[in-house]
């Protein structure tokens, strides 16, 4: 999964939190833990203004090492990345309705709603639909001996 950084900086008694990869985030916390959490969800809701306004959603740049890093929701993660799919292949919405073969358009609003609570198998139909499988990695513990 990805990780997006955020900044933390003493603002009186609270911490100002600020993202690089999203200059219009910003947010505060009066602890550590706080302040990131605020932040994660500032980014989530730039995400979805972003794809409302049909803008750019960058990937995530940060390091899960670095000192001030927040990992999005897995379903957060597959939203902006079929949006940007979306938009990279220069398709809209109406385009993966067709391909989904869904009978009603806000069936694919939806699909991009952060809001949303989407099954999971329903955006990987979409991913499948434009022929971009999703692949989760995810390592399997040995079997005992």
């Amino acid at each position: 999964m990805g990780f997006y950084a955020l900044t933390l900086e003493p603002d009186g008694e609270a911490l100002l939190v600020r993202s690089t990869d999203f200059p219009e985030v910003v947010s505060f916390g009066e602890t550590r833990e706080e302040a990131l959490l605020h932040g994660r969800d500032a980014i989530e809701e730039a995400i979805a203004a972003r794809i409302a306004h049909r803008e750019e959603i960058p990937a995530p740049s940060a390091s899960p090492l670095g000192a001030h890093c927040v990992e999005l929701p897995v379903m957060v993660e597959l939203k902006a990345a079929l949006y940007m799919t979306l938009r990279r292949r220069g398709l809209s919405r109406a385009d993966l309705q067709r391909l989904m073969q869904l009978p009603h358009r806000e069936q694919v609003d939806r699909l991009l709603r952060l809001d949303h609570n989407t099954h999971i198998e329903t955006v990987l139909q979409a991913f499948r639909a434009l022929g971009s499988p999703v692949e989760i990695r995810i390592p399997m513990p040995d079997a005992a001996a």
